[in-house]
């Protein structure tokens, strides 16, 4: 996974933006349609009040702009004058949208200066929180920087698994076990991964979805054949599980004291490597791996806190205070037939 090629994307066209994700914006249109041919070329939302109170010096044009209630009723005090004022001042600044919320109507200004500058002018029925959140979201995952992986991403019991390896080495059989045992499957050979915020997100690849290859059976649909409880559309990658072929030269880790990481466009994700051998059990050993990554979470790490109880013994060995601890034990407690 070294020789990831990170890609970004540069522009987000508001004719895609808005049919993509109008209704969930509840996005309504106040200018021409084809108007929405300007390109949103920056990840953020701005409020432009500073800006209509005459300091652009700052003027964050390049985003969506976002007229709130506070903003609206500021034009609102201003008059027809004063609101022409305003937008005469901010027709230098080429914004790729604008958008009133709170199910205000834009006001007449605003209109006349999108519509000559062929701005997009939009109205919703959302808060202005509500928008932003939303809209911030949509644009922080469509500019975050991305990248295709091979490999294979399961939910188990809540932990994002990214199963990697080489090709034939049984990933793919691997998850179509756990998803067999109930778990859910994200993604199968190809992986998208976007860096968003300070987590790694995948997903499946449009094109393949939730489809699984397995040789000498063909193409599998896990919806299909299993149900819709058991995909998931995305799933953050928590855990990233390296299959070898067993190999007597290797040494693997016996003790879990030597946690390793790998670090994933800038983001450090713990990393086991499991050996693969005929018989082995690799959906149980799975499972285990989920289960010890949520008792981490929670605090508690199992091979710190065995080694750290082997030492205390070594040590009060070490000073003749050492006693065994079957001694500890009292028989009239035991009984045979339990």
């Amino acid at each position: 996974m070294k020789d990831i090629k990170v890609l970004h994307r540069e522009k987000l066209s508001v004719r895609d933006f808005f049919f993509r994700y109008g209704k969930d914006l509840q996005l309504a249109v106040h200018t021409p349609e084809e108007d929405m041919e300007s390109n949103i070329a920056e990840g953020g939302i701005h409020r432009p009040g500073l800006a209509m109170a005459g300091y652009t010096k700052v003027y964050s044009s390049q985003q969506i702009q976002v007229v709130g209630h506070t903003e609206w009723n500021y034009l609102e005090s201003l008059g027809h004058e004063g609101r022409q004022k305003v937008f005469d001042a901010l027709s230098v600044f080429k914004a790729p949208m604008w958008v009133v919320t709170h199910a205000q109507m834009p006001h007449p200004e605003l209109k006349e200066m999108c519509t000559r500058l062929h701005i997009p002018l939009f109205s919703t029925t959302l808060h202005t929180y509500e928008f932003n959140k939303v809209a911030q979201r949509i644009l922080e995952e469509f500019f975050a920087p991305h990248a295709i992986i091979h490999g294979s991403l399961v939910d188990v019991y809540g932990v994002g698994m990214l199963f990697v390896g080489d090709s034939n080495v049984g990933k793919s059989e691997c998850v179509l076990d756990l998803v067999e045992s109930g778990h859910r499957m994200v993604a199968d050979d190809v992986v998208h991964i976007s860096h968003v915020g300070n987590i790694i997100i995948g997903r499946p690849d449009p094109l393949i979805r939730h489809h699984m290859e397995i040789r000498g059976v063909g193409i599998l649909d896990i919806r299909s054949m299993f149900g819709i409880h058991a995909i998931r559309k995305v799933k953050k990658i928590e855990v990233i599980v390296e299959l070898q072929q067993w190999s007597r030269d290797v040494s693997y880790d016996r003790t879990g004291l030597n946690e390793s990481e790998e670090v994933v466009m800038g983001v450090p994700i713990p990393k086991v490597v499991i050996p693969v051998a005929p018989g082995k059990n690799l959906t149980v050993i799975s499972e285990v791996i989920a289960m010890n990554s949520l008792m981490k979470l929670n605090g508690q790490n199992v091979a710190a806190e065995f080694n750290e109880s082997l030492m205390q013994k070594i040590k009060a060995k070490a000073k003749g205070e050492y006693s065994d601890d079957l001694l500890d034990m009292n028989p009239q407690q035991w009984d045979p037939y339990e």
